[in-house]
């Protein structure tokens, strides 16, 4: 096997298991949703990442090098669509709250929710998968980064457009199967406090851990 592959595969699994906005995001929606927001929110982030490794080797990505009006544009719109999802997130703790009391007409609410239909769950699918891009594609730094670390991983001569999304595509698959395998923990995690306060205070620390992302977003500096 290449070395340069082998380098590759070791850099981009350390930095797929690393904590962020995308674990959040899917630990958030998986809590939220269930078990079927969890494939679509992880294929939206890694699809993101695919796209953004096209736009790196057509040296897209690599205007928002030079132009700090667009990084800062793009970053303060990720940093906003954080925040608003964090404080979605908080407002379902909020208005969800006595529906977790396990009282009689508690159980009817949850007969009804399993009760929602197949359009219901395509809708929900859809929108996990759109928050999944949305909050990855307006994420500069996904751009930045595969615009100087792709290029690492090519040889002279080799094809870099082809080369640029084979190993983004390498990258979002690593990433796909953490967050499907991530997420899903999450929701087992959320059948067992379902009816618990735990699982208020674990959804509201999630929901502040959106807001913290995207005010340190939204503070850094180049």
């Amino acid at each position: 096997m290449d070395p340069r592959l082998i380098a590759f595969l070791g850099v981009a699994a350390l930095l797929t298991i690393a904590p962020g906005p995308d674990t959040a995001l899917v630990l958030r929606n998986s809590l939220a949703r269930g078990r079927a927001s969890v494939v679509p929110t992880a294929a939206g982030i890694c699809t993101g990442c695919v796209i953004w490794g096209a736009a790196s080797s057509g040296g897209i990505a690599a205007v928002l090098n030079t132009s700090a009006q667009l990084y800062d544009a793009l970053r303060l719109a990720g940093a906003a669509y954080l925040v608003f999802l964090g404080l979605r997130t908080l407002a379902d703790v909020w208005r969800t709250r006595a529906a977790d009391e396990p009282t009689s007409s508690n159980q009817d609410g949850a007969a009804a929710r399993a009760s929602v239909g197949t359009d219901s769950a395509t809708r929900a699918g859809r929108a996990a998968f759109r928050q999944g891009l949305i909050s990855n594609l307006l994420n500069p730094k996904v751009g930045i980064f595969y615009t100087t670390f792709l290029p690492q991983f090519i040889a002279p001569g080799q094809p870099l457009f082809l080369m640029s999304i084979a190993l983004a595509s390498i990258h979002a698959a690593m990433g796909f199967v953490w967050l499907t395998l991530y997420g899903n923990a999450a929701v087992r995690l959320g059948d067992v406090i379902r009816r618990g306060r735990v699982r208020r205070a674990i959804e509201s620390t999630t929901g502040g851990v959106l807001i913290g992302f995207g005010v340190a977003v939204a503070v850094e500096r180049r």
